[in-house]
């Protein structure tokens, strides 16, 4: 644990309104929404630049404490929770959009700056660019999310979010600033090359290598006419089938599905296990967008004409329902009508608990992987949620397991705990790899890992963080 002394001196570096190391705010700091156990911190700083996070990065070097990012803290792996008695650093505060290109299609942003924000500011300036939304909170953070490399509603066409930096600005675990992409010889930053690549440094590292202080995030031209919908479908291999088909048609923006219990959980049924019969099993939801109605229409006709061949080869399912007049029916669907949005049934119920299983693996597998994750939900009497779609024009998808549970009760914790590894084995074994690596798949799983993955991963670290002080919790990997 820190001492008195140590405190005092991040005191002295930023300001007492900087430093949090008592109450209920500062509790909610050792835990996340996750079946992780809570661990006790050391101190929360709250830096408002980039020299303040270079004055923690080089105080934390000579005390010898660990230091973990956070902005909302609502990662679902244990990410931002640090090591026991370790400094969390939050960032929130460091929220400024520090530059809007809309030529060159892209935002500076530090990392504070939320979901939520970003979208206001570019409907405000009615700038005609889009994002891609992950299906996180409207709070959270736009960096933290490409960091990670995670999702948004985009990524069947760009990818994961990793691919959507155009280069950023880091201090480094002793201290020094860089900055990687094209900033580092242009004042424009317009993409992560054509040097040498040093932004992968970063993205998927969880905070080892360095904090992040500002980034470029790529935005794209956003059509005047659009159309979100869904389809209902009666057998899960038929929605994987229509996902795989539908993202390399090229007339989606994009292509997801859900299980049949999302649906349910959205009516407040918080468990349910039995699907009643003739509910549809899994519900796809697209996006179809275009620059003119008659190239909406034509595009809405394409989707027709395939639906009709899926029904000629004797699959079911039914015609597209527009969300607009979905939410005309039920109300509540109306939060799916707009990004970012709060999915409060999944994170504001009694429990409070949250986790998941979340891969990236190939789609030629979603059948077997799906098949043998039911199984197992089923078999620890949790509801089989299943959130899934392609990404990258189809070249490879997301299968994801969700549950909610009751935080307090150890009993249950444990059950979610034994259920993901269960998950997780059977995702290993298929070719899926779960994303946001939580750290204890890293150490249940590391003998997965290529050796020489795993030698210089060991090496950049040690070469960058010589004192082991940058979320030392993070991919704890064994020593060669």
């Amino acid at each position: 644990m820190l001492s008195a002394e140590a405190k005092q001196r991040f005191v002295e570096l930023l300001s007492e309104s900087q430093v949090l190391e008592a109450g209920v705010e500062f509790d909610a700091y050792g835990s996340d929404y996750t079946e992780e156990a809570p661990r006790e911190v050391g101190l929360v700083v709250f830096p408002e630049s980039t020299e303040d996070v270079q004055g923690i990065v080089r105080l934390a070097n000579e005390l010898g404490c660990s230091l973990t990012p956070r902005v909302t803290g609502s990662n679902v792996g244990g990410l931002a929770i640090p090591p026991r008695g370790g400094v969390v650093v939050d960032l929130h505060r460091m929220n400024r959009i520090l530059e809007i290109n809309e030529v060159d299609m892209y935002v500076l942003v530090e990392p504070g700056v939320t979901w939520d924000q970003l979208t206001d500011t570019l409907e405000k300036k009615k700038i005609p660019l889009r994002m891609g939304y992950p299906l996180s909170p409207p709070d959270t953070s736009v960096i933290a999310n490409c960091l990670l490399d995670g999702l948004g509603n985009l990524s069947m066409r760009y990818g994961s979010m990793g691919d959507w930096i155009g280069g950023l600005e880091a201090v480094l675990p002793t201290g020094e600033v860089i900055k990687t992409g094209a900033a580092a010889a242009s004042d424009v930053w317009f993409a992560r090359g054509p040097l040498p690549d040093l932004t992968g440094l970063f993205v998927a590292w969880q905070g080892t290598t360095g904090i992040v202080t500002k980034m470029a995030f790529q935005l794209w031209p956003q059509p005047p006419h659009r159309q979100r919908m869904f389809i209902l479908t009666y057998d899960r291999n038929t929605a994987f089938k229509a996902m795989r088909d539908l993202s390399r048609f090229g007339f989606c923006d994009d292509v997801g599905g859900l299980g049949w219990p999302t649906g349910k959980m959205l009516f407040d049924v918080p468990r349910p296990l039995e699907r009643d019969p003739g509910e549809p099993e899994f519900f796809l939801y697209l996006d179809i967008s275009g620059d003119s109605k008659k190239e909406l229409e034509l595009r809405l006709a394409l989707l027709d004409e395939y639906i009709g061949r899926l029904r000629a080869s004797g699959l079911k399912l039914e015609d597209p329902l527009n969300l607009t007049t979905l939410v005309a029916l039920v109300p509540r669907f109306e939060k799916f009508s707009k990004f970012p949005t709060r999915l409060d049934f999944l994170i504001d119920h009694p429990g409070g608990g949250l986790s998941w299983t979340g891969t990236y693996g190939p789609m030629s597998r979603f059948e077997a992987y799906a098949e043998k994750g039911v199984e197992i939900m089923a078999r620890h009497k949790m509801a089989p949620a299943i959130v899934s779609r392609p990404m990258k024009g189809g070249h490879f998808g997301v299968m994801r397991f969700l549950v909610t549970f009751d935080k307090a009760d150890a009993a249950e914790r444990a059950v979610v705990r034994k259920m993901n590894e269960e998950l997780v084995t059977a995702g290993f074994e298929l070719g899926f790899i779960p994303y946001k690596t939580p750290p204890w798949v890293v150490s249940q799983y590391a003998d997965r890992f290529n050796p020489g993955f795993v030698h210089t991963m060991q090496r950049v670290r040690e070469l960058l963080d010589p004192n082991g002080i940058m979320s030392p919790h993070c991919w704890p990997l064994p020593k060669s």
